[in-house]
């Protein structure tokens, strides 16, 4: 079992960054992927950006360029550094972990972006 916390959201004009955070109560080394999602109101849950054991990143196409994904196993974090944000990238944030073939979710975070 393990638990993912998010934080990092919160309120920010369009161009702006945010970095979100998910820490697990665990080793992260071995989850392939970790993974963030997003959802807004009245839509379904899409993936973000996704990092493997490797190193090995993919993003959504409405992201690239604009958003980073990283790991830092140290910590049992992996972060979503967002730049250049813009309206449409308001939504709840997942972190998501598949360890051991489960798979996990955070509680979300929410990030708004002002016109």
């Amino acid at each position: 079992q393990v638990q993912l916390v998010e934080s990092g959201g919160g309120l920010v004009q369009a161009g702006g960054s945010l970095r979100l955070s998910c820490t697990a109560s665990r080793s992260i080394f071995t989850a392939n992927p970790m993974a963030w999602y997003h959802q807004a109101p009245g839509k379904q849950r899409d993936l973000v950006a996704q990092m493997t054991t490797d190193g090995f990143t993919t993003y959504a196409d409405s992201v690239k360029g604009r958003f980073t994904i990283s790991r830092d196993h140290a910590k049992n974090t992996v972060y979503l550094q967002m730049n250049s944000l813009k309206p449409e990238d308001t939504a709840v944030y997942y972190c998501y972990a598949n360890l051991f073939e489960q798979s996990y979710w955070g509680q979300g975070t929410q990030v708004t972006v002002s016109s």
